[in-house]
């Protein structure tokens, strides 16, 4: 295989791993041998986490199978990402088109689609729920007839504690960094300068110190087209794809220079052409597409919050009840509201709006407190 020199430094990292369990490796049967870097990669990292014989390792070398596979994974996200270099649109539409099942396209679409309406709305105005959806944070009492994805595709913000603590208590806050971006047209660097001094204004007085990829979140969902989400756990991919140094979590002003400016330099990006509708729905949030780059297999989709929720095993106590989780007052109104706003409620179950509420705010999911009041009363 001929290797640039990063790709090189990469195949030796790789190889300096896989030579501590070269044996084990070697009495894997293999009979695909790709001749490029990534279908390489591919191959290995199957061997490494399916084909394998884990019962013949000593425990000492499962942390470098762990190393190893982990090493492969960015590998692949790394030379994915480096096609979006180059590549035309057409080309990043077919990527992303064959690999919709794997990367569970169909959900995460969903939770652009949610949000949408809600780009230009104050975060104060949200219910904690929305909020939460917004900002890229999972919850359990999520329902899943409302949330018919995992909140935390495109860029999860789970880990940011202080963020998030600062965003229930000062929603306001937020609330003015997001409003110097502008809902439509272009943005510039002023805008976005602005919001970085609204946002960073946010955790004054605060012992929180903030950091960035919270902020590309917010950013990301208000304005898909504009700004890349970002994740410490990906980030090195996607500098290195990009060809810049590696971003420390407090790098705002590089965020904009290296990132945003490098997404929108490329040809796919400035030059996108949809043929249709589902190339318009990419073409509409352009910014958000080097997150589908990433690595992805079979069990991504399974791995989805939303799926998680859906195949949750009912737990039963001492009472024999399920257990569940309560949703605040304002949360289930709002909620409830929506679903009776469907034309093809009745009037008579609109009618038993109250009590719609009171079953959703014990934890009950909407479309089934619904459907259980339809079956009562017809």
């Amino acid at each position: 295989m001929a290797l640039g020199e990063q790709e090189s430094q990469i195949y030796q990292n790789i190889l300096k791993q896989a030579t501590e369990i070269s044996l084990n490796l070697m009495a894997v049967k293999v009979e695909n041998h790709p001749e490029d870097f990534l279908g390489w990669c591919y191959e290995l990292l199957d061997v490494a986490k399916n084909r394998i014989n884990f019962d013949l390792l000593d425990d000492h070398q499962l942390p470098t199978v762990k190393k190893l596979q982990d090493l492969l994974i960015a590998a692949i996200s790394y030379i994915q990402l480096k096609t979006l270099r180059i590549a035309p649109w057409p080309m990043v539409a077919a990527f992303i088109a064959s690999h919709k099942e794997v990367i569970a396209l169909d959900e995460q679409l969903k939770l652009i689609e949610y949000l949408k309406p809600m780009r230009s709305t104050p975060l104060k105005d949200m219910i904690k729920e929305d909020r939460l959806a917004f900002s890229g944070k999972h919850a359990a009492n999520l329902d899943t007839s409302v949330y018919q994805f995992d909140v935390e595709w495109f860029a999860s913000t789970k880990s940011a504690k202080g963020f998030h603590q600062l965003l229930d208590d000062l929603p306001g806050a937020f609330d003015e960094a997001l409003a110097a971006i502008p809902a439509e047209g272009d943005v510039t660097l002023e805008h976005y300068q602005s919001f970085m001094v609204g946002y960073l204004s946010a955790f004054a007085g605060s012992e929180e110190k903030p950091t960035l990829a919270p902020a590309t979140r917010l950013l990301a969902m208000r304005r898909p087209d504009v700004f890349t989400p970002i994740t410490s756990s990906k980030l090195d991919a996607l500098c290195q794809a990009l060809g810049v140094a590696k971003l420390n979590n407090r790098d705002f002003e590089r965020y904009w220079t290296d990132v945003v400016s490098t997404v929108k330099a490329m040809p796919w990006y400035t030059m996108a052409a949809p043929v249709d509708e589902f190339e318009t729905q990419l073409a509409e949030i352009k910014a958000l597409l080097p997150c589908l780059f990433y690595y992805a297999d079979k069990d991504t989709a399974t791995n989805s919050n939303y799926f998680k929720l859906l195949h949750k095993p009912k737990r039963t106590g001492t009472s024999g009840g399920k257990k569940t989780v309560r949703r605040g007052k304002e949360s289930a109104k709002v909620l409830v509201d929506r679903a009776l706003a469907d034309e093809s409620i009745p009037e008579h179950i609109r009618a038993k709006r109250d009590s719609i509420v009171a079953e959703v705010e014990k934890g009950r999911s909407v479309d089934e407190t619904i459907s259980l009041m339809r079956t009562i009363f017809g």
